[in-house]
């Protein structure tokens, strides 16, 4: 028996998809359903590897957690990367492509149409419901031809469309029925209820604006979300995580970089007692941090040049010399090495010098590494030397190769690694703070059973604030 869809489409990037389909998905599982999480086409740099070395949106790599599914790149079939402000490197089936410019993959994407469907029936084989996330928003008018991501998949799929909006924004009348207004007409059946989310203080003073949304839209308003601080991952360069500028207590700073990417390995220091983590984009929000993180980069040699060209690059060597710990993630230790050369364009054409603080010079290849790893620490030396030893379970997602075989590299108190999620390991978060404070800390490292808590949390608040009856009978009735 096939599996029957659903697809939840948002009014605009950020608006709440991607948590209100990790809602659906853990409610579902509640219910006794199998079900599977797909997105056709992810834009994004917070991406996920599979046991099995392919690339996905973590996005879908969280939905299929709360669906209690192992993540798998069928979920996430086409994948692009933004390395420029008009280009991307595209991954399809959880390999790279090659890069192309916004113009060339908007020809080439109905080439992809294809391995999206087979991706698509593959899972649908295999579950009872597929929960499909729509991108961005289905009424950027100029983008609809040949659409594989929004209405256009919902019509290929015959999958009911689900529209949440963002109250939070405001304009919730404007943004649900403006959307629909703009759809053509066989577009705005397939739409049969409507989702209010990031509703803050007290749900029943929108009763009202409930009543006038479903006599404007002449369409049901399934629920109204309220808005709830979650520890969930999440992929948006919307995040509010990156608008964080507030230094309490132990001062953890971490760079953003214009191509910032997987910036939810650091999300583990945000759950310590007395800790704050905060974003710098500018040299004057730079402060005295106790630990500098520079993190993964989509490109690493343009966002090295932004670093020396703002005079961030000045601080963190500065910092460095001042004994200030600072920790490189992927793209953030390549920037830390000496060199970082790109002979072939897999990036960013060219070579620059790197800040020079660790003994690495990394060298792009047209091979990426895709891989998740384990083992033990080597010897650290430094602040962090208590690390030495300590177990650790990630992945590696990069172009480039440093020379270095280490799981962590480093010189004095810096220190560097490419190993995606090695700050979730068990241990490895307390000790780092104990070093950088002289005294224990309270904290809870248990990861997975957090995000269960989590997930479990998240279907709550669904169930609860949505019409799940209706909700069934529309995965039921499908598009009749």
């Amino acid at each position: 028996m096939r599996a029957k869809p659903l697809m939840i489409q948002g009014t605009m990037s950020n608006a709440g998809k991607s948590l209100t389909a990790a809602a659906i998905c853990r409610y579902l599982v509640r219910e006794g359903y199998k079900v599977a999480p797909f997105k056709s086409q992810n834009m994004a740099l917070n991406s996920f590897v599979t046991a099995d070395g392919a690339e996905m949106g973590r996005a879908q790599a969280v939905q299929a957690e709360a669906a209690k599914k192992l993540p798998d790149v069928r979920m996430n079939p086409v994948l692009l990367k933004p390395t420029t402000d008009t280009g991307s490197q595209v991954v399809v089936m959880g390999k790279p492509i090659g890069n192309m410019a916004a113009r060339e993959y908007f020809r080439y994407k109905e080439k992809l149409i294809p391995s999206i469907l087979s991706a698509y029936e593959s899972l649908a084989a295999e579950n009872d419901v597929i929960v499909i996330e729509g991108a961005g928003s289905p009424v950027e008018l100029n983008l609809n031809e040949n659409d594989i991501v929004n209405m256009g998949l919902a019509e290929r799929l015959k999958a009911p469309v689900l529209l949440v909006g963002d109250i939070d924004r405001g304009g919730i009348f404007a943004q649900l029925c403006g959307t629909l207004s703009l759809l053509e007409e066989n577009q705005r059946a397939l739409v049969k209820g409507l989702i209010v989310n990031k509703f803050r203080g007290d749900l029943t003073l929108f009763d009202e604006g409930k009543k006038l949304l479903e006599k404007i839209s002449k369409k049901p308003v399934l629920g109204v979300m309220p808005y709830a601080k979650l520890d969930i991952d999440d992929e948006d360069s919307l995040s509010e995580r990156l608008a964080r500028k507030e230094a309490a207590g132990t001062d953890i700073a971490v760079i953003r970089l214009p191509k910032i990417s997987n910036f939810t390995d650091f999300a583990p220091f945000e759950r310590a007692e007395n800790c704050s983590v905060r974003y710098i984009a500018k040299p004057e929000e730079f402060g005295n941090p106790d630990l500098l993180i520079i993190p993964g980069t989509k490109s690493t040699i343009s966002d090295l040049r932004f670093l020396k060209e703002s005079g961030l690059a000045e601080q963190i060597v500065a910092a460095a010399h001042r004994k200030i710990p600072v920790f490189g993630v992927c793209g953030g230790f390549q920037i830390l090495g000496q060199s970082v050369e790109d002979p072939t364009g897999m990036e960013c054409e060219g070579s620059e010098a790197g800040l020079g603080l660790l003994p690495i010079r990394t060298v792009f290849g047209e091979e990426k590494c895709l891989r998740e790893v384990q083992g033990r620490i080597g010897t650290l030396t430094g602040i962090f030397s208590s690390l030495s030893g300590m177990s650790y379970v990630g992945y590696e997602i990069h172009m480039g190769v440093s020379g270095n075989d280490s799981p962590v590299v480093c010189q004095g108190n810096v220190y560097g690694t490419y190993v995606h999620g090695i700050f979730d390991a068990r241990g490895i978060v307390p000790r780092m703070l104990e070093a950088l404070t002289g005294k224990s800390c309270s904290y809870d490292d248990d990861t997975a059973g957090i995000k269960e808590k989590n997930y479990e949390l998240l279907a709550d608040i669904f169930q609860q604030n949505t019409d799940t009856e209706l909700l069934k009978k529309i995965i039921d009735e499908g598009i009749n």
